[in-house]
């Protein structure tokens, strides 16, 4: 388990929570403790939020997912339902299209992702793409967001991973893998 705190507060500062809420993490803690979300699931803690409170949708899921973790309800890396998951992101100076083939055109991918076994499900040119690994034992979304100048942002999310060690591990991997794809993308040549 986590420490408590560890992760709401690199996530979201009190000071920045208070301003945009009106309370910091230990208020919505002991308002949430009398509300009894101990026993609440993650959507009805984030509807109480929003329904009861007035908190904006994103703040709702931040403070629903800070709480959970404080009070042991769930790991870093796990999700409301107990799977493990690693997200990465990276904003790319390339339009969506061509983000899109770097992961579905084999040759392409393999100048940046050299590892793993990666099987395209699905995909939307410019939009999105699901990816099994390693055989089917986690999958892979990606989500394509256009930007300004011709960039877009990459959102990869890896779920079905098997522990807390595996998010740590995928994190880090794929920061790097992203990061290559950028490169290569810009006109270089990716590290390996």
């Amino acid at each position: 388990m986590s420490p408590p705190g560890r992760r709401i507060t690199e996530k979201l500062s009190g000071d920045a929570l208070s301003a945009a809420t009106g309370k910091d993490w230990a208020a919505w803690f002991a308002l949430l403790d009398t509300w009894g979300a101990t026993t609440r699931t993650h959507t009805e803690i984030a509807r109480h939020l929003v329904e009861a409170h007035g908190v904006p949708g994103w703040h709702a899921q931040s403070i629903t997912v800070g709480y959970e973790q404080e009070r042991g309800l769930r790991e870093v890396g796990q999700s409301s339902g107990g799977d493990w998951q690693a997200s990465a992101s990276r904003t790319v100076n390339a339009p969506p299209e061509q983000v899109t083939e770097a992961f579905t055109d084999p040759d392409v991918r393999r100048r940046w992702l050299d590892e793993g076994e990666f099987t395209v499900r699905t995909h939307r040119p410019g939009r999105s793409v699901t990816a099994d690994w390693d055989g089917g034992a986690s999958r892979i979304s990606v989500h394509l967001t256009p930007k300004d100048n011709g960039r877009t942002q990459v959102g990869l999310g890896h779920t079905r991973l098997p522990d807390a060690d595996a998010v740590a591990a995928y994190k880090e991997f794929w920061k790097e893998r992203l990061a290559a794809l950028k490169t290569l993308l810009e006109g270089g040549a990716p590290p390996k």
